[in-house]
């Protein structure tokens, strides 16, 4: 039921913070991994279990959403996700050893990827439909700046306090908000009483976490672990092949199937999630190789890394809601789609050009571009993704759909890790090929090896200071050739795929069937 005055602002600020919180939780850990693994005493290819724990955790959780809270009930399902979610957070920043950090940041996993889904939901209903195209545009102004925020915040803490606060800032915000839900949030008529007449897919559920799952750690730790000499990668391979063709193959074969399978026979949707799979992959990967960029190559510190990627962002949060109301008004989806691809392409490909001596502020206007294409694109690939489908199947659509693009960010930062690692190994063997073959590299040892010995008297250790000092020059040109080849490679799926965009259909729908789709969209996201 649509809400008006106080009630319906308090909504709307509960569920964008605590959607923003569960987003900000995926990106801020990143700049704080050398400080907690030296705090427990591991390595940084250890501590970054973290992460895989909370991506594995979020891509199982998002397509059973909308069953647990059909099962549980909305509001309480709701809730106890909160409350999962701040209690493991208080957890996180009490661990003292590696498998208690590793094991809460899942169990935050699974809070924090229904917070996500079901939070929307309830925004939706605050709104009337014709109104619920804003409220789409306000949550989605939530989905570009929470990922964002998440280096800016994390860099600070990490600047003037210690790592645990990372986790702790969330125990406030987390009991306000489950305070405002309990007390605002009303139940839907006959929430949670129709849990004996749902039919639980054990078999399912339990094939798509082993498949999903396995999937996500292969495509997390693949490069860390070596790929397949690993033990590890090998054996979740396979589970994670034999899963996912068992769960196809289960729940096309059954009639009440935890994830319905059928709707991918639409055409639309199933070309829908192949833009949402590139989507994923840009918006995952540019948020993880810009920062190593500008931290590794051009000097920036993580609270700079993250202020240089807020200010252009905000550019795009400020569309969403505008996009929304275009959108309402029944103008095409498609062109938004295709111009947010080009944008975001034109950002990828911008960025390839940076000198390493490039400013803070070079950014601005390729990270703009980004932000810009995001917010163009993800309506309207909401749109797509029922396009075609009985309002029945709506759920069910976006919920794959919005899998489909969390695989996509895993798979992007997996291929980012071993085309970097592939194309340093061939730049750095080509910059020392290169010194060597002339006289320079041999002047210019003589002079540091003389600057150095001038200073320190010692001619041995004089010459030993003058090699690692070319030897990490070359290491920072070679991982700067890399990382612009990646941001070519980037480029490149988002044209290629705009020519499917004729695949793709627009299906004109009354005022009540696109807000029963935005509902279903909300719903599973």
């Amino acid at each position: 039921m649509a809400l008006k005055g106080f009630a319906k602002y308090i909504i709307v600020l509960t569920t964008v913070t605590a959607a923003v919180m569960e987003l900000v939780d995926t990106s801020i850990v990143n700049v704080a991994l050398y400080d907690i693994a030296g705090s427990l005493g591991v390595t940084i290819e250890d501590i970054s279990w973290v992460i895989t724990a909370y991506a594995i955790a979020n891509v199982i959780i998002i397509p059973l959403t909308g069953f647990l809270a059909d099962y549980f009930g909305r509001k309480n399902y709701y809730i106890a996700s909160m409350i999962i979610f701040t209690v493991a957070s208080y957890m996180c920043a009490e661990s003292s050893s590696l498998t208690e950090i590793i094991v809460w940041r899942f169990i935050q996993g699974v809070g924090g990827g229904a917070l996500l889904s079901t939070s929307q939901a309830i925004l939706f209903d605050a709104f009337e439909p014709k109104d619920r195209p804003i409220a789409s545009g306000l949550f989605g102004m939530g989905l570009v700046l929470g990922p964002t925020l998440g280096p800016t915040i994390g860099g600070y803490i990490m600047e003037h306090f210690s790592w645990p606060l990372i986790f702790m800032i969330n125990i406030p915000i987390g009991i306000i908000a489950t305070l405002l839900s309990i007390s605002f949030i009303d139940k839907k008529p006959g929430e949670g009483k129709q849990k004996k007449n749902i039919h639980i897919d054990y078999t399912g559920i339990l094939l798509l976490m082993a498949g999903i799952g396995c999937l996500q750690f292969v495509l997390e730790r693949g490069e860390a672990e070596d790929w397949f000499s690993s033990n590890a990668i090998r054996i979740s391979s396979v589970i994670a092949v034999f899963g996912l063709i068992g769960f196809v193959w289960y729940e096309l074969s059954i009639k009440n199937p935890a994830v319905n399978l059928r709707v991918l026979q639409n055409r639309n949707l199933a070309f829908t999630t192949i833009f949402t799979f590139v989507a994923g992959l840009g918006l995952f990967t540019s948020v993880f190789v810009y920062p190593v960029l500008a931290q590794r190559v051009l000097g920036f510190t993580p609270y700079e890394t993250g202020l240089s990627l807020l200010w252009p962002t905000l550019i795009g949060v400020m569309m969403m809601p505008i996009i929304g109301k275009i959108m309402s008004k029944g103008v095409s989806p498609i062109p938004f789609l295709i111009i947010g691809f080009l944008l975001f392409a034109s950002y990828t490909w911008l960025s390839a050009t940076v000198s390493p001596d490039a400013g803070r502020w070079f950014f601005f206007f390729p990270l703009a571009l980004r932000a810009m294409g995001m917010s163009m694109s993800q309506l309207p690939l909401i749109n797509q993704a029922v396009a075609g489908l009985q309002p029945k199947e709506y759920a069910a659509g976006i919920s794959l759909n919005n899998m489909i693009r969390q695989l996509g960010g895993a798979f992007g930062i997996a291929l980012a890790n071993n085309y970097i690692a592939h194309q340093y190994a061939q730049h750095r063997y080509d910059l020392i090929a290169g010194t060597t073959a002339g006289t320079a590299m041999n002047e210019r040892l003589s002079a540091l090896t003389n600057y150095f010995s001038s200073r320190t008297g010692d001619p041995v250790s004089a010459g030993q200071q003058a090699l690692a000092m070319v030897n990490n020059s070359i290491d920072r040109q070679a991982y700067y050739l890399s990382y612009l080849d990646t941001f070519h490679i980037i480029s490149l799926f988002f044209i290629i795929v705009l020519p499917l965009t004729i695949f793709l259909r627009v299906k004109k729908k009354t005022k009540a069937e696109q807000a029963e789709a935005m509902k279903a969209a909300a719903e599973a996201h």
